[in-house]
């Protein structure tokens, strides 16, 4: 017999879905995109049961319409082994404002250029600060593909699953086991690329670079050894690891070596013949965010490129790796975009300039509003000699969760100009990285299996809210 929070939900969907044995069965898919946002609504307003009912209406109503979360394991492999061209750089996007009609953006961009190679992605940071769990991420992403008429792989990323140092140094276990139990949730959710990030303990006081680096592998492999265990049966998930924490000294060809092989090393240990890493990201000068100067413009940053060019080409031809990540790049130059293709990097992520340009055309009263709150409730983050430009800059994504409601809600001409302006950025980013016809790699190298999602595990799904403020997002 059908659960009445079912039923209630496939009424909203004005009969264009049903569900039989487990499955969903489209009757009607123009009706179903033109509806599927209510239930994207539910997903990421409700805080009662009937949202996880929604995620999970969501998630079989997109496996019926042939969208189906993905591993990018394989198109990275097949680059490592130079069977793809140098020719892009996948942007990994992290939408942390209105992130369902923000994902529908990345939709119209990709499809409009025959992109495939996108990921979207959410640091553990973020989804403590823009009130996103996995699940309900995985959700807002699914239903804007459903919305737009998407199909095929789409990717979602754990982005900085990262460790805390100040508590790995406090108490480690409690905060290794907070790691898995997120790795956990966010596999089971559809998180099927996650970036392992320990290196905040990478201790440069350390005699030798393979010291400095051998907690900071150690505990990757262990991470590794925990995702591969609990992958979904048939889907090998892309993992990435990291050198250096973005921000510190740019990275270099010994920490590379030394990261990998102590990696490798202790990776055949724990779990002989495991596939281990498809990307490894390094520091080239970029910080998260950028750096805001007092007239609250971003400081120019120089990433050194060449760096990039000689790390990318060692992973592949030493690790087999499709080759390195750049972090933080969202608030560089537009002309610097088409450098990371040339530069031969696999992945760039892009986070702070779209919550940026969605501040930027926020209603007047809101934003006032969730300045006041900022005021209010992160006064001790205001430094001395700190402008106000700067503090809320800083400071003003710890406004996205509160006020979560109010911008999914704001007046429809604020968000049409919002979206469009969206759509214009990832369509240069997409063309600037490249991401122009790949879709053909993504179909060569990607062969899509649906999980079909288990409804008893939506219902028993919960997380407290930690502290994440020491965390890169």
């Amino acid at each position: 017999m059908e659960k009445p929070e079912i039923t209630r939900l496939l009424g909203l969907m004005d009969n264009s879905l049903r569900i039989a044995d487990g499955e969903a069965l489209i009757i009607d898919r123009f009706r179903l995109r033109a509806n599927i946002y209510k239930l994207a609504e539910i997903s990421a307003l409700n805080k009662d049961i009937e949202a996880n009912y929604a995620r999970y209406l969501i998630n079989l109503s997109a496996i019926a319409y042939g969208i189906i979360p993905s591993s990018i394991h394989e198109l990275y492999k097949a680059r490592g082994r130079g069977e793809l061209p140098y020719t892009f750089t996948v942007p990994a996007i992290n939408l942390r404002m209105v992130a369902f009609d923000s994902a529908k953006a990345v939709f119209r961009a990709a499809k409009a250029l025959d992109g495939g190679a996108f990921i979207f992605e959410l640091a553990r940071s973020e989804m403590g600060y823009s009130d996103q769990r996995p699940a309900e991420y995985v959700a807002c992403i699914l239903a804007a593909g459903i919305a737009e008429d998407y199909t095929g792989p789409v990717f979602i990323q754990g982005d900085h699953i990262q460790v805390s140092a100040k508590r790995y140094a406090s108490n480690p276990e409690p905060e290794l086991q907070a790691l898995r139990d997120l790795i956990s949730e966010a596999i089971v959710a559809g998180f099927y690329n996650i970036d392992i990030d320990t290196s905040t303990l990478v201790d440069i006081t350390k005699p030798t670079v393979t010291e400095q680096q051998a907690l900071n592998c150690n505990l990757s492999a262990m991470f590794s050894t925990f995702i591969r265990e609990r992958q979904p049966e048939g889907i090998t998930i892309s993992i990435g690891g990291e050198i250096g924490e973005v921000g510190g000294h740019n990275s270099n060809e010994e920490e590379l070596c030394a990261y990998m092989d102590g990696y490798q090393l202790e990776l055949a240990r724990l779990s002989p013949g495991a596939e281990g890493l498809s990307k490894i990201s390094i520091q080239t000068g970029t910080s998260h965010g950028g750096v805001v100067l007092p007239d609250g413009s971003i400081a120019q940053v120089n990433v050194d490129f060449n760096t990039l060019l000689n790390l990318s080409r060692i992973a592949r031809s030493e690790y087999q790796m499709g080759g390195t990540v750049q972090h933080g790049a969202s608030t560089l130059p537009e002309d610097a975009f088409g450098k990371f293709v040339e530069s031969e990097a696999i992945e760039v992520h892009l986070a702070t300039n779209f919550q940026n340009m969605v501040y930027d055309r926020l209603p007047v009263d809101l934003k006032a509003e969730m300045y006041a709150y900022l005021d209010k409730n992160n006064a001790a983050d205001r430094k001395p000699g700190m402008t106000d430009e700067q503090f809320y800059y800083k400071n003003r994504k710890n406004a996205i969760g509160p006020f979560k409601t109010q911008t999914w809600h704001m007046p429809a001409e604020n968000k049409t100009i919002i979206m469009q302006a969206l759509q214009d950025q990832f369509h240069k980013l997409f063309v600037s990285l490249g991401v122009t016809g790949t879709r053909q790699y993504v179909e060569k190298t990607i062969k899509p299996l649906a999980v079909i999602p288990n409804l008893k595990v939506f219902l028993g799904e919960s997380s407290d809210e930690e502290d994440v403020s020491d965390l890169a997002d």
